[in-house]
């Protein structure tokens, strides 16, 4: 049986939460890691897994794999970086065989979920109103890749990992302890996910994020 984000004994009519797919996903790298998934299995699985709507389609799609440990998870508090109605809500960036790209003036919520397969995903930050002081980049890439530029005076941290594939994100910590943290998790399996700062841009207001 499946767990819930709290821990419990999930109900597969329940619906399912971000956190649920990623638990999912770790298990599907795991697996492909361990040779119990082909690349082909997994790509199609993970696809079904950030498809899923529900905890019980995410049981099915792992219900012949052994579990792994959850994955972290990141808890955000709410503070001065943004007001408006969208600063709880998730934002996610698909690209199959093709391409997608967030940049520019926008607002980043606390969490953006970037998946890429046989294409390509730019996420730019550097110009970007933060809603919460940390944010989280969850960056799938699968025989494609995801690039993601931030400004020189935040912070940038990194859980995520490479499976025949390359993971590569320049960590720093910012001198400020009150800038913005960029967090990015996630894997690459024959693929790439790179995050750098841009060199020469900076938040001019790091508690308002602009």
């Amino acid at each position: 049986m499946p767990l819930t984000e709290s821990g419990g004994p999930a109900d597969s009519a329940l619906r399912a939460s971000d956190a649920d797919r990623d638990r999912t996903a770790d298990v599907l790298r795991d697996a492909l890691g361990e040779g119990r998934l082909t690349p082909e299995e997994h790509s199609e699985r993970v696809g079904a897994a950030y498809e899923a709507r529900t905890v019980g389609e995410l049981e099915a799609v792992v219900a012949d794999l052994p579990r792994s440990p959850s994955a972290p998870r990141y808890e955000t508090p709410a503070g001065a970086y943004g007001s408006s109605p969208g600063a709880d809500a998730t934002e996610n960036l698909v690209a199959v065989f093709g391409g997608a790209t967030r940049k520019g003036r926008w607002r980043v919520p606390w969490r953006t979920n970037a998946f890429a397969l046989f294409g390509g995903i730019e996420i730019d930050l550097t110009e970007a109103v933060f809603e919460r002081r940390e944010i989280v980049v969850n960056a799938v890439a699968i025989f494609g890749g995801v690039e993601i530029k931030v400004p020189e005076n935040v912070s940038l941290r990194s859980t995520g990992g490479g499976v025949f594939g390359g993971f590569d994100v320049r960590t720093m910590e910012a001198r400020d302890p009150g800038a913005p943290v960029v967090s990015v998790t996630g894997f690459a399996v024959f693929g790439g996910v790179e995050a750098r700062p841009r060199r020469g841009k900076r938040l001019k207001n790091l508690r308002a994020g602009g």
